[in-house]
């Protein structure tokens, strides 16, 4: 693949599924129907995407049908279906009495449709009850907007691989699965029985989807239909195609909940390179195993496939597009050097397997979850490889990239995104409650997690409840003055007549956190908030304070006059000799 300059510069810039390049600050109610759970979706729950696609690369253009099964969460006739522009809509029928879960027996009753923007209004033909089930089949064709620098940029990528092969495929987290294929396009409500993909394709072309292939249809046409099949609930934009010309390899994986097939599906040119390089999976597997609990989707598999972009967390089907080096794009962000011991794509979009797929986030304003647990799998994964020292190096080394531009978690009912720091802050702060905390209780943690939000969708507000009750530790103002503000807490200490004093200021109201220092040589960890108080005395006026580099914090310390004016009103805790 071919990746001009200006490009890997800006790629560099942010991580690899970030579409961040939107940062508007006031919406419009097309942003708010878009972000935001309105009458005409909170009534329905989808059960199945059956997604029917065929691309055509001559004239960049689509055609396809999708059929949506769901039931009625309440009484309702109106549904919001997205599908962006310029797709067209050819038809919207719907089965109002013969759907049956997981079996699609659909009757021609036409829905009445409107159309406003990138938003389908469809009334069935019939009011539903709670508790009935139904589908809507949808025929459309178009031509799809088209990826300017996938995966940043998304939208169907339509391109030639180095021997002159179609090889096609799509990108779309953030601007949404509708780009492609017609659908209830949010993060909160994924397919309770999964989706079907069935692409259809020259017959000289391989095409790759989630989940696991069930056959293969040769068409009298010269073309060949593939068809893929997702048991467990996805979210839409993970539901991709990948066309070009491929070969398959694989192995079987002896995990913890049994054995878990790995499938391959790279270039025909690249096949010995992958060969050498995908060693690095079963190692991988067996790490977040350890830590963060069995893979999450045993029944659907695991792939790689190599794609015509960078990379992409695509649910048992991962986007690879790193050219068979470590790093990222050959550069290891931390700067540590820890970071080319092994694949950045590999690693972080499989890492997405246990944060962003089996736990998501309902709106991506939250998406800190995914990616600053998911850049966290990176120091894990840099600890199972070279040490608990190399790991602090490396969660360190990130904290280089953090911008502080805006808050990490972005405004709600949007759809819109927090900062980039998501990823990088993120983790700085799971670095920083893994040191508070221990590594026992940390770690255990992580697996509880996953365990409690298996397949779940969450918000950020949930996840940061259960870290506080399961450790035991109020972090509420922690999370707030990290994720909720761009301001970097600064331990302002000082030493008068023998007492060190401490405490917290840049910082949010009533903000605590406990911090390990070095305090003349000695180390010890202590509670600080934002008032001022002594945590330790025989403090020599010349002694030095440093923080423990694994927070991501600033020291200032006061003059004297300062401490003078605060001695006489102090809140004096216990006291330790250094």
């Amino acid at each position: 693949m071919r990746v001009s300059l200006l490009i890997i510069i800006g790629a560099l810039a942010f991580p690899v599924h970030a579409q961040l390049g939107r940062r508007q600050k006031s919406f419009s109610s097309a942003d708010t129907l878009r972000g935001s759970i309105g009458t005409e979706r909170a009534w329905w729950d989808v059960l199945h995407y059956d997604v029917s696609v065929q691309p055509d690369l001559a004239t960049k253009s689509i055609r396809g049908t999708t059929i949506i099964g769901f039931i009625a969460k309440d009484n309702g006739l109106r549904m919001q279906i997205d599908l962006q522009q310029p797709l067209v809509v050819d038809s919207v029928t719907a089965d109002v009495s013969r759907f049956r879960r997981g079996s699609f027996t659909i009757e021609d009753e036409r829905a009445h449709t409107e159309r406003e923007g990138n938003v389908l209004w469809v009334d069935l033909p019939q009011p539903l009850k709670a508790g009935e089930a139904s589908t809507i089949r949808i025929t459309y064709h178009g031509v799809p907007r088209e990826a300017k620098q996938p995966p940043w940029d998304g939208g169907w990528i339509w391109t030639y691989d180095a021997q002159g092969n179609p090889w096609m495929s799509v990108a779309c987290q953030g601007l949404g699965a509708s780009v492609w294929y017609p659908c209830k396009d949010t993060q909160s409500d994924e397919p309770d029985d999964g989706a079907s993909l069935h692409i259809t394709v020259a017959d000289s072309l391989q095409a790759v989807g989630n989940g696991r292939l069930r056959d293969v249809t040769r068409n009298a046409d010269g073309t060949s239909t593939w068809n893929w099949k997702v048991t467990q609930p996805i979210n839409t934009y993970n539901l991709v195609p990948y066309i070009g010309k491929y070969v398959h390899f694989g192995e079987v994986y002896d995990g913890v909940s049994g054995q878990l097939d790995c499938d391959y599906w790279v270039l025909s040119i690249n096949e010995a390179k992958a060969r050498e390089h995908f060693k690095l999976v079963p190692k991988m597997l067996k790490c977040f195993e350890d830590h963060f609990g069995p893979y999450p989707f045993y029944h659907d598999s695991y792939k790689l496939v190599e794609a015509p972009h960078l990379g992409m967390e695509h649910q048992s089907a991962v986007a690879y597009g790193n050219g068979y080096r470590n790093g990222y794009l050959g550069r290891d962000l931390s700067g540590t050097g820890w970071g080319n011991k092994w694949d950045y794509i590999i690693v972080h979009e499989s890492g997405h397997e246990w944060f962003g797929n089996s736990i998501t986030t309902a709106d991506i304003a939250d998406m800190w979850v995914h990616e600053g647990f998911t850049m966290y799998s990176e120091v894990v994964f840099t600890e199972c490889m070279s040490g608990r020292a190399a790991a602090d190096e490396y969660a360190q080394g990130v904290r280089r990239n953090i911008a502080n531009d805006r808050p990490v978690i972005g405004p709600y009912g949007v759809n819109e995104e927090g900062s980039g720091d998501m990823y990088y802050k993120g983790a700085a702060v799971l670095h920083m409650i893994r040191h508070i905390t221990g590594d026992s209780i940390f770690n255990a943690m992580l697996r509880e997690m996953n365990r409690r939000f298996f397949h779940k969708i969450t918000t950020s507000a949930e996840v940061e409840s259960f870290i506080s009750a399961f450790t035991g530790r109020d972090l509420g103002k922690m999370f707030d003055q990290y994720l909720r503000t761009t301001r970097v807490p600064v331990l302002e200490w000082g030493a008068l007549k023998g007492d060190l004093y401490t405490r917290w200021a840049n910082c949010e109201p009533g903000f605590r956190m406990p911090v390990t220092i070095r305090l003349n040589g000695e180390e010890r960890m202590i509670d600080i908030t934002d008032k001022w108080s002594s945590p330790a005395s025989n403090v020599h006026a010349s002694a030095t304070l440093t923080t423990d580099p694994n927070w991501y914090v600033t020291v200032r310390q006061v003059k004297p006059r300062t401490l003078r004016a605060i001695s006489g009103h102090r809140d004096r805790t216990s006291h330790s000799t250094p």
